[in-house]
């Protein structure tokens, strides 16, 4: 089942154009999201929170549509990101008594679950925390209404890996006991290959692939050779691929295919999530 269905959405933002005819997000997942920056990410997830509106087709979430229904879709959904609209004054306890009404679903005794577990001082003021502390209240407000949906934009971010991990364990033991789906846009694909279980990979507006992320690391394959072994009827083959004066590499759907192309010349290995997204997003020489 899908908690989020794009059906037919364009928009267009200044010279940028969004253009996905269809995007199914698996119910009870986390999809992570990836592409390089301009690509679309922000727009897409702007347009989940009905932030932006659509040119043209519609965005469903939990079933509902999210121009028809946006003020029971956002009970739905949680978000971490940019911008947060918390008030830099203000103390986190006024913050959360001020935010919380707005949620029929507010769960106190989960705040304060959270708020320990992180080790937040609620007497403090939102300006008076560091980055990974304001990222970890982020997301306690996100969870304490438990959403359907949680949103993540680049929500590890210039964080410590001990911050991040930290982060990653709360929202997997949360979606241990609750049904819920995440959506999670970042650049750091370790986190992704930790938590993640689809990827969807956006470049230029337009949705390249959306596929289990055990698919993409165990199918796909990375080869490399000498340049001479990538003439131009072979990179038209290829997902994407560099060549420099040492040599080149490229990516391939799987082994399969790139043996036909390449045979026994060069060298085969199975790629990371973060190698796999610089060649999607390089396709010329260097």
């Amino acid at each position: 089942m899908e908690a989020v269905v794009f059906k037919d959405i364009k928009k267009k933002v200044g010279d940028f154009k969004l253009d996905i005819p269809k995007l199914m997000i698996k119910k009870g997942y986390i999809t992570g999201f990836i592409g390089e920056n301009g690509a679309g990410k922000t727009t897409t997830m702007r347009l989940m929170m009905d932030m932006l509106i659509p040119d043209s087709g519609e965005i469903e979430i939990e079933g509902m549509n999210v121009r028809d229904s946006g003020k029971e879709v956002k009970q739905d959904i949680g978000f971490v990101g940019e911008p947060t609209g918390f008030p830099e004054e203000s103390k986190l306890k006024d913050i959360k008594r001020m935010f919380a009404p707005f949620y029929t679903s507010w769960d106190e005794k989960l705040f304060e679950t959270y708020s320990k577990k992180f080790q937040l001082q609620l007497t403090k003021k939102y300006k008076e925390l560091s980055t990974g502390q304001k990222k970890q209240f982020d997301l306690v407000m996100a969870l304490s209404h438990r959403p359907k949906l949680i949103i993540l934009d680049e929500p590890t971010a210039g964080l410590d890996p001990v911050v991040r991990n930290e982060i990653l364990d709360v929202l997997m033991e949360h979606m241990q006991s609750e049904e819920v789906t995440i959506f999670y846009s970042t650049h750091i694909t370790t986190d992704l290959e930790r938590a993640g279980d689809y990827i969807v990979y956006i470049k230029d507006g337009k949705i390249m692939i959306n596929t289990e992320l055990n698919v993409l690391l165990e199918e796909y394959c990375i080869v490399k050779g000498s340049k001479d072994l990538f003439p131009k009827e072979i990179q038209k083959e290829l997902l994407g691929y560099k060549i420099s004066k040492l040599g080149a590499e490229g990516l391939v759907r799987s082994k399969k295919q790139a043996e036909e192309l390449f045979g026994r010349e060069v060298v085969y290995e199975k790629p990371s999530l973060e190698e796999i997204m610089i060649l999607l997003a390089s396709k010329e020489a260097i």
